[in-house]
């Protein structure tokens, strides 16, 4: 990768940290398409998919559908490991068990 490419890359990878208070040592790389991008596209496909009529408790449909498999791949990442994926997600050990149980991921 060339310098300037890179130097643009850890420009970005700042202003996302900095903006959603994240760790330093989150990657944001240019080969991953940024989660930001595909929630909008998935929202505009919903929307558009709705026809016109309404929705309701959207937050809720979103979260559940995001946090399972969020937590699930954060699972096969650590091997299973709670302690490892409560570090990786930023979340108390605690608060991680209550979210795979409130998911039936227990």
């Amino acid at each position: 990768m060339n310098t300037e490419k890179s130097l643009e890359l850890q420009k970005i990878n700042q202003a996302i940290n900095d903006e959603y208070g994240l760790d330093q040592r989150t990657p944001i790389t240019d080969t991953q398409q940024s989660l930001r991008l595909s929630v909008a596209t998935a929202m505009d496909r919903y929307f558009d998919s709705l026809g016109g009529q309404t929705t309701v408790n959207l937050y809720d449909l979103v979260m559940t559908e995001v946090e399972t498999p969020l937590l699930m791949a954060v699972l096969e990442y650590t091997k299973n490991n709670q302690s490892k994926a409560a570090e990786i997600l930023g979340l108390n050990r605690g608060t991680l068990r209550k979210k795979l149980k409130q998911y039936d991921l227990l």
